[in-house]
């Protein structure tokens, strides 16, 4: 789909918004700064190239459009160029991104301060529109910022211009693979090209029938989730999309996406959010939703916020999470009386198993899987997706200080897991596994893509030879005929094997898919693969959570890790990744030996360092200790727990 028209204003943050009716109620926010945002006129072409200067065979023309109705172009030959010259108002560091097309080499696209170039992209031979972005450029206020494009051998044309913020983290990351590093610089840079500026005027309800909107209003601090052409993000996407962004420092952004799904979640709409919500964070997307009773509903979703809201607690310790009234409601109305409401055509005993309505995503979709979710009542992904917002609920209930609360919920989500894995995943394997039921409670076998993944992925299904079988059934559908076409699917693969201890397979696909980034994404206005906001994202969290195996617990002040590392990558090093407001290095050597070092100025980190397997002798900073065991999710591991105090380095390690 073709991306929508970034209509980059010279604006005021927060500026009153054009709130249509249909927008989420938002609550208190801190002042921002007042000062005038930088902002680009006319980065889109829209009216004629305002504010560009143009030297001979270079313009604005109508026709190659990345979308809207005019766009830049340069003939082809040498000497041919556009610029244009803003002053920075404030301090800063932004990201520059532009959709490129050419037809030829040679072509270039710079950013100069003060008339000095600090970043070049040489434009491939590309005809069909990409995504270019040159990253972290330094800003004071009154710098003089030039904006140019280059002609080349051939045509070069350009849309749809915008500014980022530069990311807030920036973890490093070195191996003995060099593969792995490429990859995860690339990503974190294209992730961090998504976010929206704070202020930016921008057009709401912009869809691939809509260009230009129906209305503008300023930003949030949000990101691209979803589809490029689309001025909104999406609650599939961003869910996926929240441990990446956390990483790269996204943390406020993550809140106020959560918060406002939070807030679009109604009782007149029985505890439905909204799928999609433009980026002034208010505002419905309208081609997704048409009134109260017709609108994008994925009952996955419904969950998966509680469960990437407790992620993003244990990532970062913020009380909001835990405190806010409105994020509060919403996970107790999901996981009681949405589910209540949701849960009459399959009968279920004594659990509860939310459902939809089998009559497509307009009235209540049971599965991500759209192609195959008419007819579905229950489906596999929604089911481990509560599975996992019980465990969450938990993890929150804790944190709010409600140990009795967090039990009841851990209760819950353990008879769930026995009901699945005894009653409602029926008695077959692999291709025989239940996977959905209809309407009439008919069960549903055999592949069904997202319905299918999501059950290993959220690990509803007991560890075992029925799950290491199934887990061989989705990897034999994926590389055949019926693998699925779009990259947003193929995301969720290397999370659901590193969760089920395939390291290797999970590193293979996450090769798969930083390699196919160019290719052409099913959808043709979307550009690439590697432009699908998912890919990047993902890549980051796969990396940091997959490969080096950390889960935090900022709040406690707590950190688990495992090596991942596939055959053949001897050693892996992350540095600076963010944990609350402090930063952790972590580096495996192999699946024996773990380096963590705690770069905080104040305060000690409890570090559980995990080894798969029985080991006789364990050391931390080469001192035996006793070599104890534990078994978590079928897998057994030898482990020490040191406490690292702020500015120390451990090193743990196995042997025998």
């Amino acid at each position: 789909m073709k991306p929508s028209r970034l209509m980059l204003l010279t604006a005021v943050a927060l500026l009153t918004p054009l709130v249509p009716a249909a927008s989420a109620t938002a609550g208190p926010r801190a002042a921002a700064d007042s000062r005038p945002q930088l902002a680009l006129p006319d980065p889109g072409f829209e009216n004629g190239g305002v504010g560009w200067t143009f030297s001979a065979g270079a313009g604005v023309g109508e026709g190659n459009v990345h979308s809207g109705s005019r766009f830049l172009y340069l003939d082809a030959g040498a000497g041919k160029w556009a610029a244009q010259t803003i002053t920075a108002p404030r301090d800063g560091s932004y990201d520059f991104s532009a959709w490129i097309g050419s037809a030829g080499t040679g072509g270039t696209y710079t950013i100069r301060r003060n008339g000095e170039t600090v970043g070049t992209v040489d434009l491939p031979q590309r005809p069909t529109y990409a995504r270019y972005t040159i990253s972290r450029v330094g800003l004071k206020a009154g710098d003089r910022l030039e904006i140019v494009f280059g002609s080349g051998s051939a045509w070069v044309n350009a849309d749809d211009l915008m500014i980022s913020p530069a990311a807030p983290a920036d973890p490093q990351i070195s191996s003995s693979d060099p593969e792995v590093v490429e990859m995860f610089d690339w990503a974190k840079r294209k992730a961090n090209s998504w976010v929206q500026l704070p202020g930016t005027v921008g057009p709401v309800n912009a869809d691939e029938y809509h260009t230009s909107g129906t209305g503008t209003a300023p930003y949030g601090p949000t990101y691209w989730a979803g589809y490029a052409n689309r001025s909104a993000y999406y609650s599939r996407d961003m869910t996926h999309q929240l441990a990446g962004a956390h990483l790269i420092g996204l943390d406020t952004e993550n809140e106020t996406m959560l918060r406002s799904y939070a807030a679009s979640a109604t009782a007149g709409d029985e505890y439905f959010p909204v799928w999609s919500l433009n980026f002034d964070a208010k505002t419905y997307l309208s081609i997704d939703y048409h009134s109260p009773d017709d609108y994008v509903r994925e009952v996955p979703a419904v969950f998966e916020l509680v469960e990437k809201a407790a992620q993003a607690y244990l990532w970062t310790g913020d009380r909001r999470y835990v405190d806010d009234p409105v994020l509060w409601d919403y996970y107790r109305h999901t996981t009681e009386q949405f589910i209540d409401l949701h849960n009459s055509a399959v009968p279920n005993g004594k659990v509860k198993v939310a459902e939809g309505t089998g009559n497509g995503i307009f009235a209540g979709a049971a599965s991500y899987n759209e192609q195959d979710g008419d007819n579905l009542a229950e489906a596999g992904d929604t089911i481990a997706s509560e599975y996992q917002a019980y465990l969450a609920m938990g993890v929150l209930a804790r944190g709010k200080g409600d140990t009795a609360l967090a039990k009841k919920y851990d209760r819950e989500a353990a008879d769930l897991k026995a009901y699945f894995n005894d009653t409602w995943s029926g008695t077959g394997s692999g291709a025989g596994m239940v996977r959905a039921y209809t309407t009439s409670g008919t069960p549903v076998t055999g592949w069904g893509k997202e319905n299918s993944v999501f059950m290993p992925m959220k690990q509803i299904i007991d560890p075992g030879p029925r799950n290491d079988a199934y887990l061989d059934y989705i990897q034999t559908e994926e590389l055949g005929p019926n693998g699925s076409p779009n990259i947003e699917s193929t995301t969720y693969l290397p999370d659901m094997f590193f969760r089920n201890n395939r390291a290797d397979t999970a590193w293979w696909w996450m090769k798969k898919i930083y390699g196919e980034r160019e290719l052409q994404h099913v959808n043709s206005g979307q550009g690439p693969d590697g432009d699908y906001p998912e890919v990047s994202f993902t890549l980051v969290s796969q990396t940091v959570q997959g490969l080096m195996g950390i889960t935090p617990n900022a709040a406690a002040h707590q950190v688990t890790t495992e090596s991942r590392l596939p055959s053949g990558m001897k050693w892996l090093r992350v540095a600076d990744i963010p944990v609350g407001k402090d930063t952790i290095t972590v580096r495996h050597d192999g699946a024996t030996r773990t380096t963590l070092t705690n770069n905080a100025r104040h305060g000690s980190y409890s570090w559980e360092a995990r080894f798969p397997g029985v080991h006789r002798r364990i050391t931390v900073d080469g001192a035996p200790q006793r070599a104890r065991t534990k078994t978590v999710d079928g897998v057994t591991y030898t482990y020490a727990t040191p406490v690292v105090p702020a500015g120390a380095t451990a090193v743990v390690q196995v042997t025998g």
